[in-house]
């Protein structure tokens, strides 16, 4: 799509909604020198004046001769220094450009002119403020254009939040293990992981490491007086590791850290596959009190298409041994899958909520760059028929007793759609919601893992650990000086070397 911006340099701005909308476009800027912006087949002009009272956003988009107009307003009082005034500037741009996409569209998108990755923080922040849940749904189908079925999911997950951070003391902290292998590689993945498969030799070397920094991590949560409230075992497949490994590791976890105010032990075995009755033994018997079985489909010819090497008995059977250990259950499914149907994503929801799992998450497939489908080239469900299998989802989970308490947005999903963590009452996820929603200081270890520090205040300082493996293993040396960053932080004194964010 060819772009004019005058009056204002807003381009991530017009950018995420123009992708939000119409994602199959690139962006291409136009100068007042270039020709006419009225011989582009697809073009849009977002235009920002002001008056003595009011900023005005004006958008128009040409298309076929036609052209759509939109715009948006605020008034120059609210706009009391720099970073506010930015915040709602940027917000009319693109509430301009929806509107003027909305003549073209004719239906909007689901989610209207949001383009943010947590759009249930939108909600909590207003209810905050004092507005009523019904209020805030409002707000978000009135301001943002919001489908009235995706504004009561943001209420429901904001009342998740704002009901877990009253609960929550300063010191408390969410921890998270990353794990990076997995059985195999699936077709659609965009995580860190390397197959076990290949990677073998890389297995004891990393859980070695691994070791040295529970320790590192552990004196240093003793250190500065902190509280582990939430532990998240994830990867990849953290069951792809062999017993002993795993042993190692949950052994050291629980000698290491004081996990007297752990309210939620959480552990992926997402892949059933991996699973067997020794390693839920082994997990379940350091504490482990949430284990996650993912399917992703109960369809075999969907889950050929992944690369799945299991079937949908498999994970009936892996179903079957988490319930005998005790442990809650949850599943995630994921809509617009290759070979996937409407139908057939009618029957995996069926067969998810009939083993009455306490926690379901439904995704919706992210075409990320690297992926084999992506690689390939593999045909996917269109936009349309993800939305179908996601209102099936919708329907069912909250006619059932579920609801959802957690979501967030990536970008490049088909249709521009969501991912949603579902929950029976009282079983509601809390590092999901403490590390989507940034309610507090967020520790990872492992291969891939981010340390979000969030300070008192609202301040955010990311740190990274190697992605892969290999990586990881030469990041050895690199421990101490994240741990005396991350020490300078909890202090208050932020190290100015990483990525922050206001």
């Amino acid at each position: 799509m060819k772009l004019r911006l005058v009056g204002h340099e807003y381009k991530y701005a017009v950018e995420q909604i123009m992708l939000s909308l119409f994602p199959g476009e690139k962006p291409e800027y136009l100068s007042d020198a270039d020709a006419s912006i009225d011989s582009a087949d697809l073009s849009a002009e977002s235009r920002l004046t002001f008056s003595e009272t009011t900023a005005l956003s004006a958008s128009a988009i040409r298309y076929r001769g036609k052209v759509f107009r939109g715009a948006a307003r605020v008034s120059r009082k609210k706009l009391a220094n720099k970073l506010v005034a930015d915040r709602l500037l940027q917000r009319i741009v693109k509430q301009s450009f929806f509107r003027a996409a909305k003549g073209l569209l004719g239906v909007p998108p689901v989610w209207g002119s949001l383009t943010g990755i947590r759009p249930a923080h939108i909600a909590s922040s207003a209810m905050e403020a004092g507005r009523s849940a019904g209020s805030a749904k409002r707000m978000l189908t009135g301001e943002y254009y919001v489908s009235p079925e995706r504004a009561e999911m943001c209420i429901q997950a904001a009342q998740a939040s704002l009901a877990l951070k009253q609960e929550l003391l300063p010191s408390d902290i969410a921890l998270y293990i990353g794990i990076p292998f997995c059985p195999t590689r699936c077709a659609y993945c965009s995580f860190v992981s390397n197959s076990v498969e290949k990677s073998f030799g890389m297995i004891a070397p990393f859980v070695e490491l691994l070791l040295r920094e529970i320790e590192m991590a552990a004196a240093m949560v003793r250190g500065a007086g902190l509280r582990i409230t939430s532990i998240y075992v994830g990867g990849g497949t953290p069951t792809a590791l062999p017993e002993p490994e795993l042993s190692a590791v949950m052994s050291a976890l629980q000698a290491s850290f004081d996990l007297a105010g752990v309210r939620e032990f959480t552990f992926e075995a997402g892949r059933p596959d991996t699973i067997t009755e020794g390693k839920l033994d082994i997990i379940t018997r350091y504490g482990v009190r949430r284990i996650c079985v993912n399917p992703q489909s109960m369809s075999d010819d969907v889950l050929n298409a992944i690369g799945r090497k299991h079937s949908a008995s498999d994970v009936l059977n892996a179903v079957r041994m988490v319930r005998q250990s005790g442990a809650a259950l949850n599943m995630d499914a994921i809509a617009g899958l290759p070979a996937d149907t409407p139908m057939g994503f009618q029957n995996t929801i069926d067969s998810i909520l009939a083993l009455n799992p306490e926690n379901v998450t439904i995704h919706t497939l992210s075409l990320k760059k690297g992926a084999k489908i992506m690689l390939e080239g593999t045909e996917v469900p269109a936009g349309e028929d993800v939305g179908a299998m996601l209102d099936y989802a919708f329907r069912q989970l909250s006619s059932g007793g579920w609801r959802p308490y957690y979501l967030y947005r990536q970008k490049f999903t088909t249709g521009g759609f969501e991912n949603t963590g579902w929950c029976l009452p009282g079983h509601e996820g809390v590092y999901n919601i403490c590390m989507m929603e940034e309610l507090c200081t967020v520790l990872a270890l492992g291969g891939g893992g981010v340390t979000k520090l969030v300070s008192p205040e609202g301040r955010i300082e990311r740190i990274f650990n190697a992605k892969y493996p290999r990586e990881y293993l030469l990041y050895a040396d690199k421990l101490s000086e994240k741990y005396d960053k991350i020490k300078k932080f909890v202090s208050g004194e932020p190290s100015p070397t990483h990525k922050q964010e206001e």
